[in-house]
């Protein structure tokens, strides 16, 4: 039981990689993975592997994270010199031999974040002189190591490190790193720092800082690392800050002195009265650059302080998610207006403002960019903050009012008329329903998106103006406007039927419609379009007609002016029902429906043909004289069914001992010899040959009943005699009644069997001079001996015996 017990656990543990996708190996048990596309990028995350896995040697990409990979061996990547990047983010990764990586020349990105690597090796980078990117994030390791693993690295320009468990950094930690494009450090419970350690990178390019914990504990050592990594040209973004009192502003008096220009802070908390110490710390620096992103607001809104301060170098001001603790203690946001006196971009996004007074809008004289998205402006709100629509903000170029619960489409047209420089304006994800049939706009608006409202229907306000129109995802059915100017139209997610006509569009370039209930379009809707180039029409209900199907193939290949830009996956069939679900570029539609027309044509033609062939057939093979011949055959015979009923068996009706079948022109013949010598007697009681009794014929000139049809006479006539005695001769073959009368014949030889048939020849006459759909009598004259009437004079006695013996009944 034991044993079976194991062997099934073993078994068990084979089939779970398969279960997730993998295949074994059988060799030494590494899984193998296959998931690699044409460009030899191989994504194997997710795969709940548990070793590295093998993959082809070919690869320039390869995703790992998120298995359950703990340890690597120094074989696990051996033969993948070509690889470019390796992810090994969030596996659990413990333990990394020395030389894991020695055979990895050519990579350039490598990500160990999220792992568990408690010492950082510095022997692991040896021979990756190439490398430029590397996440070390999230590992719980307490410092960087010594000597230094970053030495020899003269390429890297991307560098991220620390975690929750680094404690301290020393100046030989960062040795061999020149220069950075990207530094990332997470310390937020950092406790020691050499003064310097980060200063010797240069030049700097963008800078994360995470440092939480010292800005609470230890300003001195957050001073230090903010002081090392601030230069006017590098931007500075710090993370996960919590600013209480006076004490947590001053690193920032310190990096004020390197006059830093770029300044952004991300999950961000702050109390009014320590915001206004830190502007005041900042103070008269070139500050251009303020962005402030995910930040919890306490206090009750006092700024009176920061009023004295001096920030006219600020050029853009951006801010974002701000959430006030104590609302309704909060007095305003409006002592602070000045920091928006003088940016030429500002951004409140998503932050509860419901209004701008108008008092403070005159006093942004040099703002060109204001983004007030995703707030809670009113129709009148937005009056007020726009002045009533006075000639103020008269360098405004852009605007975005997008997400605010606004109604009236004219009152905005009408605010905006006086920004005589605006070109863009954002006013979607609002609740307009209805378009006024008129609307004033400033003439130099270009671009217009009211995408994601709820307009069922355009009209004239929309300004001729417009270069770019993003109507998406509304209740519109049609569109047909007059746009002389525009070059980009935007229509997803409505209504549509089929392509907007393209003649009010003259100039237009890209054309969206996806999500749309387009059926099907064509090439005739396209050349309407002058100057298309770009079109998205995937994700509807196509209707895969022959012509539809076969242009779009066509349109995907790239083969015609204008190209479907958006995925082929997004052009799937939803009629007929056969092809639901198929991709257009897929479906194969037979000739039969392609070509109805055609198809049905060349069927009837080909039809008619194998008829024609058919009938050409048949006749060659004469069934249709057989046909013919039976139905006269079943009418002959039902007319003697009397007769037969009459007497007890088919002797009975049997009165001739021959029926003889001859030509007219024959008859003389018939007449002069066959008569005399078969039916008369000799003057002493006998015939002229032999002392026989005489032979009764039937001849249709003395026999043949009147009132009756030929037909039935001459079937009657052959069921009552005997034998059929055919006198063949040229004028026989060439006579119509002889040949019906053969013709009944040769049934009457299929019916009744034997010998019936009894040929004199009165001339030569060979079997080919008789239609071969006689086959029965042809087949007579090639197996059975028939007579030849003699010239010879002398040799006729011998002929009439050899005729009487084959007709002697078998009493005789």
């Amino acid at each position: 039981m034991r044993r079976l017990t194991l062997g099934s656990l073993a078994l068990l543990l084979l089939l779970v990689p398969l279960i997730r996708g993998q295949e074994v190996n059988g060799e030494d048990g590494r899984p193998t993975c296959r998931r690699c596309d044409l460009h030899h990028c191989c994504n194997c995350s997710h795969s709940g592997l548990t070793r590295i896995p093998m993959v082809t040697d070919q690869a320039l990409r390869l995703d790992l994270s998120f298995n359950n990979i703990t340890n690597m061996t120094k074989d696990d990547l051996m033969g993948h010199s070509r690889l470019r990047a390796l992810d090994l983010h969030a596996n659990g990764l413990a333990e990394i031999h020395p030389s894991a990586f020695d055979s990895l020349w050519s990579l350039e990105e490598l990500d160990l974040s999220d792992n568990q690597l408690t010492v950082l090796n510095p022997k692991w980078l040896k021979n990756l002189a190439i490398l430029e990117n590397l996440n070390l994030l999230n590992n719980p390791y307490s410092r960087l190591g010594s000597p230094s693993m970053f030495f020899g690295l003269v390429r890297l320009r991307r560098l991220m490190f620390g975690g929750p468990a680094l404690k301290e950094l020393r100046r030989t930690d960062v040795f061999g790193v020149t220069e950075l494009e990207d530094l990332t450090v997470h310390a937020n419970n950092l406790a020691s720092y050499d003064s310097g350690t980060l200063g010797d990178i240069w030049p700097l390019g963008r800078v994360t800082l995470s440092l939480h914990g010292p800005f609470l504990t230890n300003v001195a050592l957050a001073a230090a690392v903010l002081t090392d990594v601030s230069y006017p040209e590098t931007p500075i973004v710090l993370e996960d800050l919590h600013l209480i009192g006076n004490h947590s502003v001053l690193p920032f008096r310190e990096s004020a002195k390197k006059r830093i220009r770029s300044l952004s802070f991300r999950n961000f908390s702050v109390s009014d009265a320590t915001f206004v110490d830190f502007l005041m710390a900042l103070n008269g620096d070139p500050l251009s650059y303020l962005h402030v992103e995910d930040v919890t607001l306490t206090g009750e809104g006092r700024w009176e302080k920061a009023n004295k301060t001096d920030y006219k170098s600020i050029d853009e001001f951006f801010l974002r998610n701000a959430v006030v603790v104590d609302v309704y203690k909060f007095v305003s946001f409006l002592q602070l207006g000045f920091l928006l006196y003088y940016p030429r971009k500002v951004s409140v996004i998503n932050c509860g403002v419901f209004v701008m007074p108008c008092e403070t809008s005159k006093l942004l004289v040099n703002l060109q960019y204001l983004d007030l998205s995703d707030n809670l402006l009113t129709d009148l709100t937005t009056a007020e903050s726009l002045c009533h629509g006075a000639p103020t903000l008269k360098e405004l170029r852009v605007l975005n009012i997008s997400g605010n619960p606004l109604k009236s489409l004219s009152m905005i047209s009408h605010l905006v008329t006086n920004l005589l420089k605006l070109t863009h304006l954002d006013i979607s994800r609002t609740l307009y329903s209805s378009m006024p049939s008129s609307c004033s706009w400033p003439s130099t608006l270009k671009y217009l998106n009211i995408s994601r409202a709820k307009l069922t229907a355009t009209t004239s306000c929309l300004p001729r103006s417009l270069e770019v129109l993003d109507l998406s995802y509304n209740n519109l059915k049609g569109f047909s406007l007059d746009l002389p100017l525009l070059r980009e139209l935007y229509l997803s997610g409505n209504k549509f039927l089929g392509l907007p006509a393209g003649q009010p569009f003259p100039n237009l370039q890209t054309l969206t419609m996806q999500f749309n209930t387009l059926n099907m379009f064509g090439l005739s809707d396209l050349q309407s379009f002058r100057r298309l180039e770009n079109l998205q029409a995937g994700y509807n209900k196509f209707i895969c007609t022959c012509d539809f199907v076969n242009f779009l193939q066509s349109q995907l290949k790239q083969n015609g002016n204008v190209k479907l830009t958006d995925r082929k996956d997004g052009y799937v069939c939803d009629s007929p029902l056969h092809l639901q679900g198929e991709l257009v570029s897929q479906a194969r539609l037979s000739v039969e429906v392609c070509h109805r027309v055609l198809f049905v044509s060349v069927s009837c033609g080909v039809a008619l043909l194998v008829g024609l062939l058919l009938c050409v057939l048949l006749w060659r093979l004469h069934v249709f004289w057989y046909l013919k011949m039976t139905w006269a055959w079943l009418k002959a015979k039902r007319s003697s069914q009397k007769q037969r009923r009459a007497t007890a068996d088919s002797e009975a009706l049997l009165s001739f001992d021959a029926f003889v079948s001859y030509s007219e022109r024959d008859a003389g013949w018939v007449e002069s010899f066959l008569i005399p010598e078969l039916e008369e007697p000799s003057e002493d009681g006998s015939s002229s040959t032999s002392s026989s009794r005489p032979l009764s014929l039937c001849l249709h000139k003395r026999d043949f009943l009147p009132g009756h049809t030929i037909m039935d006479n001459i079937m009657s006539a052959i069921e009552r005699s005997r034998r059929t005695v055919f006198v063949l001769s040229e004028n026989f073959v060439q006579s119509d009644w002889c040949r019906y009368e053969l013709d009944f014949s040769h049934f009457w030889l299929f019916e009744a069997g034997g010998d019936t048939a009894i040929l004199i020849l009165l001339e030569p006459l060979s079997k080919d001079d008789v239609p071969k759909r006689f086959c029965k009598l042809r087949k007579l004259m090639s197996s059975t001996t028939y007579l030849e009437w003699p010239q010879e004079e002398e040799r006729r006695p011998e002929f009439w015996r050899s005729l009487r013996n084959a007709l002697k009944g078998d009493n005789d």
